[in-house]
C-alpha cells in the first residue's frame, strides 16, 4: 500500500470561512449561480458539511464563522456532532452582529451591528450553546476606529474574561480604516497585558492598505488571518480590467485567478491564515490549489499594481447586491 499524500505546509495556512454559505443571500459575485435553487436550511447544512469534508480532508485545519452568518455556526456544530473528534482543528468565530433577514434573500437589512456589553452577553451564550468547548477564537465582528469596543473598559473586562478560560479574544476589522483599528485594539490592555490576540481583515491585490498593520499585528504576536481574499469574487471571475494583470499570471502558473489573488495572501509573511469563501467543492478545489502557486517578487509587483484607493474599494463592495 502506498504511503499518503502528506499535505503542502500551505495547505494548513488555508482556512474555509463560512459567509457565503450559512445563509441563503450573500453578496459575493456568482453565488446565484452557486448555491443550489433550494435554499432550504437543510440545503445550506448539507452544502456546508460537503465543504468542510473536503476542507478537513484536504489538510484545512481552520475554519471561521460568525453570529451573522444566518446558521453557519449550527451547521458547523451538527457536523462536529455527526464526524467526532477532529484532531488540529481550530473553529473561530464572531460576534457583534446580528442576522436580521429571517432566511431571505432579499431584506431590508441582513444583520444589524452592536458592540456593547448586552450583545456580546447574548451572542457569546449562542455561541457557546452550539459550539460549546470547540471554541477557540473568538473575534468582535467589523471593528471600526470609532467603535465604541475600543474604549468599554466592561466589554474589555468580559472578554478577559473569556480569554482566561482558553479562548483566544480577537477583532476582525473592516472599511477603510481598518489599519487605523487594528492599531487601536493592539493598544488595548487589561491588567497590563494586551486583551486582543487575533486579527482578521480584508487583504486581496484591490485591496492591501491593512498590511502594515497586519505586519505588526504579527510582530506583536498575533494570529493574523485575511479575509476576502478573492475580494467577494471580484478577482475570481472574468473582467477586462483585471485579467489584463490575473491572465498572465494564470497562464504562467497553469491555475486560476482565484488561486492567484489567494496565492497573493500567502506570500505576505504575516499572513498566519488565509481564508477561502468557497460555496461549493469546485471552488475549495480551485481555491487549495493557492498552496502551490509560487509568485516572483515581479509577479507580485503585477498584482501590486491593481489596488484601488481605499474608499473606493469600500464604496464598491458597500454597492454589492445580495445574492
Amino acid at each position: 500500500m502506498s504511503a499518503p499524500t502528506p499535505t503542502p505546509p500551505a495547505v494548513r495556512r488555508i482556512g474555509l470561512g463560512l459567509a457565503a454559505v450559512g445563509r441563503p443571500g450573500y453578496i459575493t459575485l456568482g453565488r446565484d449561480r452557486d448555491l443550489p435553487q433550494d435554499r432550504s436550511v437543510d440545503a445550506l447544512r448539507q452544502r456546508v458539511h460537503e465543504l468542510l469534508d473536503l476542507a478537513y480532508a484536504s489538510g484545512v485545519r481552520r475554519v471561521d464563522a460568525a453570529r451573522s452568518y444566518g446558521r453557519a455556526e449550527e451547521f458547523l456544530a451538527d457536523w462536529l456532532h455527526d464526524v467526532g473528534d477532529r484532531p488540529g482543528l481550530v473553529v473561530s468565530s464572531k460576534w457583534g452582529y446580528t442576522y436580521t433577514a429571517d432566511w431571505h434573500v432579499h431584506a431590508e437589512a441582513h444583520e444589524i451591528k452592536d458592540h456593547g456589553v448586552a450583545t456580546y452577553e447574548r451572542q457569546i451564550a449562542e455561541t457557546r450553546a452550539l459550539l460549546g468547548d470547540h471554541l477557540d477564537v473568538y473575534q468582535i465582528h467589523s471593528l471600526t476606529p470609532d467603535s465604541p469596543a475600543l474604549t468599554d473598559t466592561e466589554l474589555h473586562r468580559r472578554l478577559a474574561e473569556l480569554a482566561a478560560t482558553g479562548v483566544t479574544v480577537g477583532v476582525s476589522v473592516s472599511g477603510p480604516g481598518q489599519g487605523e483599528a487594528i492599531r487601536a485594539a493592539l493598544a488595548v490592555e487589561v491588567d497590563g497585558r494586551p486583551l486582543f490576540r487575533s486579527v482578521q481583515a480584508t487583504w486581496n491585490p484591490l485591496e492591501p492598505s491593512a498590511g502594515p498593520a497586519l505586519a505588526e499585528a504579527h510582530a506583536a504576536g498575533c494570529t493574523v488571518m485575511v479575509k476576502e481574499g478573492v475580494a467577494n469574487g471580484r478577482l475570481a471571475v472574468p473582467d477586462p480590467d483585471l485579467d489584463r494583470v490575473l491572465l498572465p499570471l494564470v497562464e504562467a502558473t497553469g491555475t486560476s485567478r482565484d488561486a492567484v489573488a489567494l496565492a497573493a495572501a500567502l506570500h505576505q509573511p504575516w499572513a498566519d491564515v488565509v481564508l477561502s469563501g468557497a460555496a461549493t467543492t469546485a471552488q475549495l478545489t480551485s481555491n487549495l490549489r493557492a498552496a502551490d502557486v509560487h509568485l516572483s517578487p515581479v509577479q507580485l509587483d503585477d498584482l501590486a499594481a491593481l489596488a484601488e484607493p481605499p474608499a473606493a474599494y469600500w464604496t464598491h463592495r458597500s454597492r454589492l447586491p445580495w445574492h
